[in-house]
Protein backbone atom coordinates (compact mmCIF):
# COMPACT_ATOMS: atom_id res chain seq x y z
CA UNK A 1 0.00 0.00 0.00
CA UNK A 2 1.17 3.25 -0.90
CA UNK A 3 3.25 5.15 2.12
CA UNK A 4 2.67 8.64 0.47
CA UNK A 5 -0.90 10.37 0.24
CA UNK A 6 -1.99 12.25 -2.14
CA UNK A 7 -5.12 14.53 -2.88
CA UNK A 8 -8.04 14.87 -4.66
CA UNK A 9 -9.91 17.52 -6.04
CA UNK A 10 -13.52 18.91 -4.32
CA UNK A 11 -17.07 17.96 -5.34
CA UNK A 12 -18.99 21.24 -5.83
CA UNK A 13 -20.73 23.21 -2.89
CA UNK A 14 -17.35 22.44 -0.72
CA UNK A 15 -15.00 25.33 -0.51
CA UNK A 16 -12.06 25.50 -2.81
CA UNK A 17 -9.48 24.87 0.23
CA UNK A 18 -11.31 22.27 1.30
CA UNK A 19 -8.97 19.28 0.11
CA UNK A 20 -9.92 15.76 0.98
CA UNK A 21 -7.03 13.42 2.02
CA UNK A 22 -6.97 9.99 1.84
CA UNK A 23 -4.91 7.92 4.79
CA UNK A 24 -3.15 5.12 4.62
CA UNK A 25 -5.90 3.43 6.74
CA UNK A 26 -8.33 4.35 3.95
CA UNK A 27 -6.61 2.83 1.03
CA UNK A 28 -6.67 -0.18 2.93
CA UNK A 29 -9.70 -0.34 3.79
CA UNK A 30 -11.16 0.38 -0.17
CA UNK A 31 -8.88 -1.70 -1.82
CA UNK A 32 -11.09 -4.26 -2.28
CA UNK A 33 -13.26 -5.85 -5.19
CA UNK A 34 -17.01 -4.35 -5.59
CA UNK A 35 -19.53 -3.91 -7.96
CA UNK A 36 -19.99 -0.63 -10.31
CA UNK A 37 -24.08 -0.86 -10.12
CA UNK A 38 -24.77 -0.29 -13.19
CA UNK A 39 -27.83 -2.41 -11.72
CA UNK A 40 -29.20 -3.46 -8.51
CA UNK A 41 -29.64 -5.98 -7.82
CA UNK A 42 -25.93 -6.93 -10.16
CA UNK A 43 -26.01 -8.81 -13.09
CA UNK A 44 -23.90 -12.03 -11.12
CA UNK A 45 -27.73 -12.36 -9.28
CA UNK A 46 -29.46 -12.68 -12.24
CA UNK A 47 -31.04 -16.57 -12.46
CA UNK A 48 -32.09 -19.24 -15.20
CA UNK A 49 -35.09 -19.65 -13.47
CA UNK A 50 -36.30 -16.35 -15.03
CA UNK A 51 -36.81 -17.21 -18.91
CA UNK A 52 -38.29 -16.25 -22.25
CA UNK A 53 -41.72 -16.74 -20.77
CA UNK A 54 -41.29 -13.99 -18.12
CA UNK A 55 -39.40 -11.77 -20.50
CA UNK A 56 -43.02 -11.64 -22.58
CA UNK A 57 -44.49 -11.19 -20.20
CA UNK A 58 -42.76 -7.92 -18.64
CA UNK A 59 -43.04 -6.87 -22.09
CA UNK A 60 -46.82 -7.26 -22.09
CA UNK A 61 -47.23 -5.22 -18.68
CA UNK A 62 -45.70 -2.47 -20.82
CA UNK A 63 -47.77 -3.05 -23.58
CA UNK A 64 -51.13 -2.80 -21.84
CA UNK A 65 -49.74 0.03 -19.20
CA UNK A 66 -50.15 -2.39 -16.25
CA UNK A 67 -46.70 -1.10 -15.03
CA UNK A 68 -46.21 0.37 -11.05
CA UNK A 69 -45.81 3.84 -11.30
CA UNK A 70 -46.37 4.44 -15.12
CA UNK A 71 -44.95 3.79 -18.52
CA UNK A 72 -41.16 5.03 -18.45
CA UNK A 73 -39.58 6.02 -21.14
CA UNK A 74 -37.98 3.26 -23.53
CA UNK A 75 -34.42 2.53 -24.84
CA UNK A 76 -32.27 0.37 -26.98
CA UNK A 77 -29.22 -1.13 -26.74
CA UNK A 78 -27.69 -3.38 -29.72
CA UNK A 79 -24.68 -5.76 -29.09
CA UNK A 80 -22.50 -6.01 -32.16
CA UNK A 81 -20.25 -8.69 -31.13
CA UNK A 82 -17.61 -8.86 -34.01
CA UNK A 83 -13.87 -7.69 -33.73
CA UNK A 84 -10.73 -8.08 -36.28
CA UNK A 85 -8.44 -9.00 -33.21
CA UNK A 86 -8.62 -9.43 -29.53
CA UNK A 87 -7.39 -7.15 -26.77
CA UNK A 88 -6.45 -8.87 -24.07
CA UNK A 89 -7.94 -7.35 -20.94
CA UNK A 90 -11.25 -7.48 -22.50
CA UNK A 91 -13.97 -8.78 -20.56
CA UNK A 92 -16.79 -8.07 -22.77
CA UNK A 93 -18.60 -10.59 -25.26
CA UNK A 94 -17.28 -10.94 -28.66
CA UNK A 95 -16.38 -12.60 -31.66
CA UNK A 96 -12.95 -12.34 -33.12
CA UNK A 97 -13.05 -12.68 -36.45
CA UNK A 98 -11.82 -10.91 -40.02
CA UNK A 99 -14.83 -12.81 -42.36
CA UNK A 100 -17.07 -9.27 -42.39
CA UNK A 101 -19.28 -11.43 -43.97
CA UNK A 102 -21.10 -12.98 -40.54
CA UNK A 103 -22.27 -9.64 -40.18
CA UNK A 104 -25.12 -10.63 -42.88
CA UNK A 105 -26.28 -13.22 -40.98
CA UNK A 106 -26.03 -11.83 -37.76
CA UNK A 107 -28.12 -8.59 -38.88
CA UNK A 108 -30.90 -10.83 -40.48
CA UNK A 109 -31.21 -12.61 -36.94
CA UNK A 110 -31.18 -9.28 -34.98
CA UNK A 111 -34.53 -8.29 -37.30
CA UNK A 112 -36.00 -11.18 -36.22
CA UNK A 113 -35.89 -10.49 -32.46
CA UNK A 114 -36.56 -6.88 -32.78
CA UNK A 115 -40.05 -8.65 -34.68
CA UNK A 116 -40.66 -10.29 -31.68
CA UNK A 117 -40.74 -7.65 -29.18
CA UNK A 118 -42.62 -5.31 -31.76
CA UNK A 119 -45.13 -8.35 -32.01
CA UNK A 120 -46.02 -7.80 -28.13
CA UNK A 121 -45.14 -3.69 -27.40
CA UNK A 122 -46.37 -2.57 -30.93
CA UNK A 123 -44.58 -0.57 -33.68
CA UNK A 124 -43.96 2.28 -33.29
CA UNK A 125 -42.59 3.10 -29.93
CA UNK A 126 -40.88 6.36 -29.13
CA UNK A 127 -37.24 5.64 -28.06
CA UNK A 128 -35.09 8.29 -26.37
CA UNK A 129 -32.04 6.79 -26.19
CA UNK A 130 -29.75 4.22 -28.50
CA UNK A 131 -26.80 2.68 -27.95
CA UNK A 132 -24.51 0.45 -30.01
CA UNK A 133 -21.78 -1.31 -28.56
CA UNK A 134 -19.95 -4.37 -28.48
CA UNK A 135 -17.56 -6.07 -29.51
CA UNK A 136 -16.72 -3.60 -32.79
CA UNK A 137 -19.46 -1.92 -34.11
CA UNK A 138 -17.59 -0.16 -36.43
CA UNK A 139 -16.82 -3.79 -37.52
CA UNK A 140 -20.11 -3.34 -39.45
CA UNK A 141 -19.67 -1.79 -43.19
CA UNK A 142 -21.90 0.94 -44.12
CA UNK A 143 -24.16 -0.39 -46.00
CA UNK A 144 -24.91 -2.96 -42.86
CA UNK A 145 -24.63 0.22 -40.61
CA UNK A 146 -27.47 2.08 -42.89
CA UNK A 147 -29.40 -1.53 -42.77
CA UNK A 148 -29.11 -2.18 -39.33
CA UNK A 149 -30.43 2.09 -38.19
CA UNK A 150 -33.61 1.26 -40.97
CA UNK A 151 -34.31 -1.48 -39.45
CA UNK A 152 -34.79 0.10 -36.22
CA UNK A 153 -36.16 3.33 -37.43
CA UNK A 154 -38.95 0.97 -39.19
CA UNK A 155 -39.68 -0.69 -36.14
CA UNK A 156 -39.41 2.46 -33.85
CA UNK A 157 -39.86 5.58 -33.26
CA UNK A 158 -36.50 7.64 -32.30
CA UNK A 159 -37.83 10.48 -30.38
CA UNK A 160 -36.53 14.47 -31.46
CA UNK A 161 -33.19 15.37 -29.43
CA UNK A 162 -32.62 11.15 -28.51
CA UNK A 163 -28.99 10.28 -27.71
CA UNK A 164 -28.05 8.22 -30.79
CA UNK A 165 -24.65 6.64 -29.33
CA UNK A 166 -21.98 4.01 -30.88
CA UNK A 167 -18.48 2.55 -29.55
CA UNK A 168 -16.06 3.50 -31.97
CA UNK A 169 -12.61 1.63 -32.69
CA UNK A 170 -10.25 4.26 -33.96
CA UNK A 171 -7.70 1.35 -34.98
CA UNK A 172 -10.16 0.86 -37.92
CA UNK A 173 -12.70 3.99 -37.93
CA UNK A 174 -12.33 6.56 -40.73
CA UNK A 175 -13.09 10.54 -41.42
CA UNK A 176 -15.28 8.57 -43.63
CA UNK A 177 -16.91 6.35 -41.74
CA UNK A 178 -17.57 9.22 -39.04
CA UNK A 179 -19.57 11.28 -41.66
CA UNK A 180 -21.59 8.34 -42.63
CA UNK A 181 -22.35 7.58 -38.75
CA UNK A 182 -23.48 11.61 -38.56
CA UNK A 183 -25.65 10.69 -42.07
CA UNK A 184 -27.40 8.10 -40.18
CA UNK A 185 -28.33 10.16 -37.17
CA UNK A 186 -25.56 8.72 -34.67
CA UNK A 187 -24.95 12.35 -32.10
CA UNK A 188 -22.68 10.77 -29.69
CA UNK A 189 -19.15 8.63 -29.99
CA UNK A 190 -17.26 6.75 -27.71
CA UNK A 191 -13.59 5.87 -28.48
CA UNK A 192 -11.90 3.32 -26.93
CA UNK A 193 -8.35 4.52 -26.23
CA UNK A 194 -7.26 3.05 -22.95
CA UNK A 195 -3.94 4.41 -23.06
CA UNK A 196 -1.90 5.70 -25.28
CA UNK A 197 1.95 4.18 -24.00
CA UNK A 198 3.08 2.15 -26.58
CA UNK A 199 4.61 -0.19 -24.40
CA UNK A 200 1.27 -0.78 -22.59
CA UNK A 201 -0.66 -0.69 -25.89
CA UNK A 202 1.81 -3.81 -27.13
CA UNK A 203 1.12 -5.91 -23.95
CA UNK A 204 -2.68 -5.83 -24.20
CA UNK A 205 -2.53 -6.62 -28.04
CA UNK A 206 -3.66 -2.95 -28.97
CA UNK A 207 -1.73 -0.52 -30.81
CA UNK A 208 -3.12 2.67 -32.02
CA UNK A 209 -0.62 5.98 -31.93
CA UNK A 210 -1.98 9.30 -30.32
CA UNK A 211 -2.07 10.75 -33.45
CA UNK A 212 -4.57 8.98 -35.14
CA UNK A 213 -6.95 9.10 -32.51
CA UNK A 214 -6.44 13.00 -32.31
CA UNK A 215 -7.18 13.06 -36.16
CA UNK A 216 -10.35 11.09 -35.63
CA UNK A 217 -11.67 13.36 -32.56
CA UNK A 218 -10.79 16.50 -34.62
CA UNK A 219 -12.82 15.40 -37.86
CA UNK A 220 -15.68 13.78 -35.35
CA UNK A 221 -15.86 17.85 -34.39
CA UNK A 222 -15.69 19.42 -37.58
CA UNK A 223 -18.74 16.88 -38.46
CA UNK A 224 -20.52 18.11 -35.55
CA UNK A 225 -20.92 15.08 -32.75
CA UNK A 226 -22.82 16.67 -30.25
CA UNK A 227 -20.46 14.62 -27.46
CA UNK A 228 -17.28 13.03 -27.95
CA UNK A 229 -16.51 10.38 -25.38
CA UNK A 230 -13.04 8.35 -24.42
CA UNK A 231 -12.60 5.46 -22.72
CA UNK A 232 -9.57 5.10 -20.52
CA UNK A 233 -8.34 2.30 -18.26
CA UNK A 234 -5.84 1.73 -15.31
CA UNK A 235 -4.21 -1.08 -14.08
CA UNK A 236 -3.16 -2.88 -17.22
CA UNK A 237 0.26 -4.42 -17.89
CA UNK A 238 3.33 -2.14 -18.35
CA UNK A 239 1.69 0.81 -16.44
CA UNK A 240 3.42 2.59 -14.16
CA UNK A 241 2.58 5.99 -12.53
CA UNK A 242 4.61 7.95 -14.56
CA UNK A 243 2.87 6.60 -17.65
CA UNK A 244 -0.49 7.11 -16.96
CA UNK A 245 0.19 10.45 -16.36
CA UNK A 246 1.37 11.36 -19.59
CA UNK A 247 -1.53 9.35 -21.20
CA UNK A 248 -3.86 11.72 -18.72
CA UNK A 249 -1.93 14.79 -20.49
CA UNK A 250 -2.91 13.40 -23.47
CA UNK A 251 -6.56 12.75 -23.24
CA UNK A 252 -7.05 15.92 -22.06
CA UNK A 253 -4.93 17.56 -24.51
CA UNK A 254 -7.61 16.20 -27.27
CA UNK A 255 -10.43 17.51 -24.75
CA UNK A 256 -12.90 15.01 -25.29
CA UNK A 257 -16.06 16.04 -23.99
CA UNK A 258 -17.05 13.29 -21.50
CA UNK A 259 -14.06 10.69 -19.83
CA UNK A 260 -14.57 7.36 -18.54
CA UNK A 261 -12.08 5.97 -16.29
CA UNK A 262 -11.97 2.23 -15.44
CA UNK A 263 -9.97 -0.11 -13.30
CA UNK A 264 -8.99 -2.91 -14.66
CA UNK A 265 -10.18 -6.12 -13.64
CA UNK A 266 -8.00 -9.45 -13.95
CA UNK A 267 -10.42 -12.35 -14.55
CA UNK A 268 -8.56 -15.27 -15.80
CA UNK A 269 -10.32 -17.53 -14.86
CA UNK A 270 -13.33 -15.75 -16.59
CA UNK A 271 -12.20 -13.94 -19.20
CA UNK A 272 -10.06 -16.21 -21.41
CA UNK A 273 -8.15 -13.04 -23.47
CA UNK A 274 -6.97 -11.90 -20.32
CA UNK A 275 -4.75 -15.41 -20.25
CA UNK A 276 -2.17 -14.00 -22.31
CA UNK A 277 -1.60 -10.68 -19.98
CA UNK A 278 1.81 -11.86 -17.82
CA UNK A 279 0.47 -11.24 -14.67
CA UNK A 280 4.17 -10.37 -13.28
CA UNK A 281 3.91 -6.68 -15.77
CA UNK A 282 0.62 -5.46 -13.61
CA UNK A 283 0.94 -2.77 -11.97
CA UNK A 284 1.13 -2.79 -7.83
CA UNK A 285 -1.76 -1.59 -5.62
CA UNK A 286 0.26 1.60 -4.49
CA UNK A 287 0.93 2.30 -8.44
CA UNK A 288 -2.87 2.06 -9.13
CA UNK A 289 -3.38 4.32 -6.41
CA UNK A 290 -1.32 6.86 -7.68
CA UNK A 291 -2.41 6.26 -11.52
CA UNK A 292 -5.90 7.05 -10.43
CA UNK A 293 -5.27 9.66 -7.83
CA UNK A 294 -3.10 11.48 -10.74
CA UNK A 295 -5.84 10.90 -13.04
CA UNK A 296 -8.65 12.21 -10.95
CA UNK A 297 -6.04 15.69 -9.88
CA UNK A 298 -5.75 15.54 -13.99
CA UNK A 299 -8.88 16.14 -15.47
CA UNK A 300 -10.24 18.21 -12.88
CA UNK A 301 -7.01 20.63 -12.89
CA UNK A 302 -7.85 20.94 -17.13
CA UNK A 303 -11.31 22.10 -16.24
CA UNK A 304 -13.12 18.53 -16.11
CA UNK A 305 -16.36 18.16 -13.66
CA UNK A 306 -15.72 14.63 -12.10
CA UNK A 307 -19.53 12.96 -12.48
CA UNK A 308 -18.56 10.11 -10.00
CA UNK A 309 -16.99 6.91 -9.86
CA UNK A 310 -15.68 6.00 -13.12
CA UNK A 311 -16.89 9.36 -15.54
CA UNK A 312 -16.00 12.86 -16.20
CA UNK A 313 -17.49 15.60 -18.53
CA UNK A 314 -16.58 19.07 -19.72
CA UNK A 315 -18.66 21.71 -17.81
CA UNK A 316 -21.23 22.45 -20.89
CA UNK A 317 -21.63 18.95 -21.18
CA UNK A 318 -25.10 17.83 -20.59
CA UNK A 319 -23.60 15.10 -18.14
CA UNK A 320 -21.72 18.02 -16.71
CA UNK A 321 -25.20 19.91 -16.24
CA UNK A 322 -27.31 16.89 -14.96
CA UNK A 323 -24.58 16.89 -12.04
CA UNK A 324 -25.24 20.48 -11.39
CA UNK A 325 -28.85 19.92 -11.38
CA UNK A 326 -29.19 16.19 -9.57
CA UNK A 327 -30.76 14.96 -11.99
CA UNK A 328 -27.94 12.28 -12.78
CA UNK A 329 -29.21 8.73 -13.31
CA UNK A 330 -27.52 5.36 -13.80
CA UNK A 331 -27.87 2.65 -16.61
CA UNK A 332 -25.93 -0.59 -17.92
CA UNK A 333 -23.77 2.18 -19.71
CA UNK A 334 -23.17 4.01 -16.70
CA UNK A 335 -24.01 7.40 -15.62
CA UNK A 336 -26.35 9.09 -18.00
CA UNK A 337 -28.85 12.00 -18.25
CA UNK A 338 -31.84 9.93 -19.22
CA UNK A 339 -34.44 9.08 -16.83
CA UNK A 340 -35.13 5.74 -15.37
CA UNK A 341 -35.67 4.08 -19.09
CA UNK A 342 -37.12 0.27 -19.69
CA UNK A 343 -34.18 -0.76 -22.07
CA UNK A 344 -35.01 -3.81 -24.89
CA UNK A 345 -31.22 -4.97 -25.22
CA UNK A 346 -30.72 -6.80 -28.75
CA UNK A 347 -28.09 -9.34 -29.82
CA UNK A 348 -25.54 -11.77 -28.46
CA UNK A 349 -25.03 -11.58 -24.11
CA UNK A 350 -27.36 -8.25 -24.12
CA UNK A 351 -28.82 -6.95 -20.72
CA UNK A 352 -32.36 -5.00 -21.04
CA UNK A 353 -34.90 -4.50 -18.06
CA UNK A 354 -38.25 -4.35 -18.38
CA UNK A 355 -40.36 -2.93 -15.39
CA UNK A 356 -39.28 -4.57 -12.42
CA UNK A 357 -37.46 -6.95 -14.07
CA UNK A 358 -33.81 -7.44 -15.52
CA UNK A 359 -32.97 -10.30 -18.47
CA UNK A 360 -29.84 -11.10 -20.39
CA UNK A 361 -29.56 -13.01 -23.83
CA UNK A 362 -27.82 -16.42 -24.78
CA UNK A 363 -24.28 -15.65 -24.77
CA UNK A 364 -22.77 -17.79 -27.37
CA UNK A 365 -23.85 -16.73 -31.13
CA UNK A 366 -25.29 -20.52 -31.53
CA UNK A 367 -27.77 -21.09 -28.78
CA UNK A 368 -28.77 -16.53 -29.25
CA UNK A 369 -29.66 -17.45 -32.93
CA UNK A 370 -31.31 -20.98 -32.04
CA UNK A 371 -33.43 -19.26 -29.88
CA UNK A 372 -34.30 -16.53 -31.99
CA UNK A 373 -34.92 -18.48 -35.19
CA UNK A 374 -37.18 -20.90 -33.22
CA UNK A 375 -39.33 -17.93 -32.76
CA UNK A 376 -38.00 -17.49 -29.23
CA UNK A 377 -37.27 -14.85 -27.13
CA UNK A 378 -33.06 -15.50 -26.65
CA UNK A 379 -33.33 -15.07 -22.95
CA UNK A 380 -31.48 -17.59 -20.97
CA UNK A 381 -31.43 -15.65 -17.39
CA UNK A 382 -32.44 -12.85 -15.56
CA UNK A 383 -34.09 -11.52 -12.84
CA UNK A 384 -37.61 -10.37 -11.00
CA UNK A 385 -37.36 -7.83 -8.20
CA UNK A 386 -38.96 -8.52 -5.17
CA UNK A 387 -39.87 -5.76 -2.65
CA UNK A 388 -36.34 -5.43 -0.93
CA UNK A 389 -34.51 -5.49 -4.19
CA UNK A 390 -36.59 -2.25 -5.20
CA UNK A 391 -36.13 -0.85 -1.84
CA UNK A 392 -32.50 -1.21 -2.18
CA UNK A 393 -32.01 -0.06 -5.52
CA UNK A 394 -34.02 3.02 -4.39
CA UNK A 395 -31.28 3.68 -1.98
CA UNK A 396 -28.27 2.80 -3.97
CA UNK A 397 -28.94 4.29 -6.96
CA UNK A 398 -29.94 7.68 -4.71
CA UNK A 399 -26.25 7.33 -3.45
CA UNK A 400 -24.47 6.17 -6.63
CA UNK A 401 -26.38 8.96 -8.37
CA UNK A 402 -26.94 12.16 -5.88
CA UNK A 403 -24.60 10.96 -3.22
CA UNK A 404 -27.40 11.67 -0.59
CA UNK A 405 -30.36 9.28 0.84
CA UNK A 406 -33.09 10.72 1.87
CA UNK A 407 -34.73 8.72 4.73
CA UNK A 408 -38.10 10.68 4.17
CA UNK A 409 -37.92 9.90 0.12
CA UNK A 410 -37.74 6.51 0.77
CA UNK A 411 -39.90 6.07 3.73
CA UNK A 412 -43.10 7.65 1.01
CA UNK A 413 -41.73 5.76 -1.78
CA UNK A 414 -41.91 2.45 -0.26
CA UNK A 415 -43.49 2.53 2.92
CA UNK A 416 -40.99 1.68 5.38
CA UNK A 417 -39.16 2.92 8.40
CA UNK A 418 -35.72 3.56 6.98
CA UNK A 419 -33.95 3.58 10.39
CA UNK A 420 -35.59 0.10 11.31
CA UNK A 421 -35.50 -1.36 8.09
CA UNK A 422 -31.27 -0.56 7.69
CA UNK A 423 -30.61 -1.00 11.24
CA UNK A 424 -27.82 -3.03 10.43
CA UNK A 425 -26.91 -1.11 7.74
CA UNK A 426 -26.51 2.24 9.04
CA UNK A 427 -24.75 0.78 12.12
CA UNK A 428 -22.30 -0.17 9.61
CA UNK A 429 -22.24 3.02 7.98
CA UNK A 430 -20.39 4.52 11.15
CA UNK A 431 -16.78 2.78 9.86
CA UNK A 432 -17.44 4.69 6.41
CA UNK A 433 -18.49 7.91 8.61
CA UNK A 434 -14.72 7.55 11.16
CA UNK A 435 -12.86 7.40 7.60
CA UNK A 436 -14.54 10.73 6.45
CA UNK A 437 -16.47 8.77 3.12
CA UNK A 438 -19.82 9.57 4.70
CA UNK A 439 -22.47 11.44 7.24
CA UNK A 440 -24.89 10.17 9.53
CA UNK A 441 -27.58 12.87 9.43
CA UNK A 442 -31.04 12.77 11.25
CA UNK A 443 -32.72 12.68 7.68
CA UNK A 444 -30.48 10.83 5.12
CA UNK A 445 -26.60 10.14 4.72
CA UNK A 446 -24.24 12.47 3.03
CA UNK A 447 -22.17 11.37 1.19
CA UNK A 448 -18.92 13.76 1.47
CA UNK A 449 -16.52 15.09 -0.69
CA UNK A 450 -13.61 12.49 -0.04
CA UNK A 451 -16.45 9.53 -0.26
CA UNK A 452 -17.56 10.73 -3.59
CA UNK A 453 -14.85 9.35 -5.18
CA UNK A 454 -15.39 6.03 -3.82
CA UNK A 455 -19.40 6.40 -3.60
CA UNK A 456 -19.53 2.31 -4.25
CA UNK A 457 -17.96 1.56 -1.28
CA UNK A 458 -21.19 2.88 0.91
CA UNK A 459 -23.30 2.12 -1.80
CA UNK A 460 -21.99 -1.56 -1.22
CA UNK A 461 -23.29 -1.35 2.43
CA UNK A 462 -26.85 -1.70 1.35
CA UNK A 463 -25.97 -4.51 -0.57
CA UNK A 464 -28.21 -7.31 0.49
CA UNK A 465 -26.67 -10.00 -1.65
CA UNK A 466 -23.32 -8.87 -1.35
CA UNK A 467 -23.42 -9.05 2.60
CA UNK A 468 -24.42 -12.43 2.34
CA UNK A 469 -21.85 -13.47 -0.45
CA UNK A 470 -18.40 -12.19 0.59
CA UNK A 471 -16.68 -13.94 -2.76
CA UNK A 472 -16.34 -10.59 -4.44
CA UNK A 473 -13.27 -11.59 -6.59
CA UNK A 474 -16.32 -11.25 -9.73
CA UNK A 475 -16.02 -7.44 -9.45
CA UNK A 476 -13.43 -5.06 -10.42
CA UNK A 477 -11.54 -3.32 -7.57
CA UNK A 478 -12.29 -0.11 -5.68
CA UNK A 479 -9.57 1.54 -6.47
Amino acid sequence: MAAALWHIAVMPKIAADTVPELTEAMLRRLDRPGPRYTSYPTADRFVEAFGPAEYAQALAQRASGAVVGGKTALSLYVHIPFCESVCYYCACNKVITKHHDKAAEYLDVLTQEVALNTAVLGRGQAVSQLHLGGGTPTFLSDDELSRLMSMLRGAFKLAPGAEISIEVDPRTATPRRLQHLATLGFNRLSFGVQDFDADVQKAVHRVQPFESVRDLMAAAREIGFESINADLIYGLPKQTPESFARTVAQVAELRPDRIALYAYAHLPQRFKPQRRIIVEQLPPPDHRVAMLGGALAGFIAQGYTYIGMDHFALPGDSLAAAKRQGRLHRNFQGYSTQPDCDLIALGVSAIGRMGATYSQNAKTIDEYYDAVRQGQFPIVRGLALTRDDLVRRAVVMALMCQGRLEFESIELAHLIKVREYFKTELEDLRELQELGLCELLPDGVQVTATGWYFVRAVAMVFDRHLRADQVRERFSRII
